[in-house]
């Protein structure tokens, strides 16, 4: 009996347009910065054009990348909401799959933008399988102290204890597969900021990454009964964790040949949760070069392949399926990205240098014996 669970960033999955760039240049899209535009009205016009425009595109694509992972359960990031959610779901996947995820489950975070983390589960699995729902309980409510996590770093964010740890929601689904228990924890955390007070956004932004994933495991540990219990139970924490212990540095250029250096960071949030074994980050099965679901780049000058993405199973159900490897589905990727030797793969089809593309992010699915 096997189950395949994915993760998705499926990028700004929006019922509501976005008018800000009006007001504020950071905000406007790079095409409509061409054009000279006479009001506010003119521009809401202009924007609500070239997000529909874009999105059906877009939409398709992330349809193919969901399609690809034939996944029976998807837990999502940067959903609006449910009634998107929906929509996405008979619109686009519905016209490649056809009835596949009638259950659609997701709460209100504390995303400043609205966007919510969700999961999307088939009735059963390939092999004919039951999953049933259990139970569903948000964690957007746990402050700082609450579970004692504040610290002078964060003070020094000017984050207070009262404040609550998870940007966006920690979102714990208790399901049963062919009968069988099964937890799991939805998150994604904090973005890297902007850089600050002489430190790169990725390391000024660290204390509420390691906070949130402090608390994503207390969490775990008193839902079992403590961490030797915790890691001998079913769960797999799933998510855009927006930080990685390791990353693909490439130099170079297309006419004489890019290098990959692979380099290992001093500082994770993800060690917060490996810590002892508790769990396992199942993408490290795969080899080193091959591990990226995202490609980021600031210009010639800054651009690396890393891991944002994870599906980390416990300690227990990582070591009842030894030889399960994760995928990494890539085929949405815009061209613009740089892949290793021997990586590079078909893309969808209408995907552009930049833009439409599935998402920034890869979905990644495993398929896991429930024993």
């Amino acid at each position: 009996m096997s189950l395949r669970l994915a993760t998705f960033n499926v990028e700004n999955l929006m019922n509501r347009f976005d008018f800000s760039g009006f007001r504020n240049d950071l905000h406007r899209d790079r095409a409509l910065s061409l054009y000279e535009i006479e009001d506010e009205a003119h521009y809401r016009a202009l924007e609500q054009a070239r997000a529909v425009a874009l999105t059906d595109d877009a939409r398709q694509l992330t349809a193919l990348a969901i399609a690809a992972t034939r996944a029976d359960i998807l837990c999502l990031q940067e959903v609006d909401n449910l009634a998107a959610l929906k929509a996405f779901e008979y619109g686009y996947l519905f016209k490649m799959i056809g009835n596949g995820y009638r259950e659609k489950y997701s709460a209100s975070g504390n995303d400043s933008r609205g966007i919510d983390v969700a999961v999307m589960m088939r009735p059963m699995t390939a092999h004919g399988q039951p999953i049933e729902f259990e139970r569903m309980t948000s964690h957007a409510h746990v402050t700082f102290s609450d579970l004692d996590l504040h610290n002078d770093a964060l003070a020094d964010l000017g984050i207070n204890p009262q404040d609550r740890i998870f940007r966006r929601d920690c979102l714990e689904l208790d399901i049963k597969v062919g009968g069988r228990p099964m937890s799991l924890y939805v998150v994604h955390f904090k973005a890297m900021s902007p850089p600050r007070n002489g430190m790169d956004g990725r390391t000024a932004s660290m204390p509420v990454r390691m906070a949130e994933a402090a608390a994503v495991r207390r969490i775990i540990e008193e839902r079992f009964g403590g961490e030797e219990r915790a890691s001998s139970k079913r769960w797999v924490v799933c998510g855009d964790l927006n930080d990685y212990r390791e990353r693909v540095v490439i130099s170079g250029e297309a006419h004489e040949g890019y290098r990959f250096e692979p380099v290992q960071e001093a500082l994770s949030s993800i060690n917060t949760l490996t810590a002892g074994g508790f769990c396992e980050n199942l993408v490290e099965r795969r080899p080193e070069l091959d591990r990226w679901t995202l490609y980021h780049t600031r210009g010639p000058e800054e651009r690396h392949l890393c891991q944002l993405d994870y599906l980390l199973a416990s300690k227990g159900l990582a070591a009842r399926n030894p030889r399960a490897v994760p995928e990494i589905i890539r085929s949405g990727q815009p061209w613009r990205t740089i892949f290793p030797p021997d990586q590079d793969i078909p893309r969808f089809p209408r995907v552009g240098w930049d833009r439409p593309k599935a998402s920034d992010h890869c979905p990644v699915v495993v398929q896991l014996d429930i024993t």
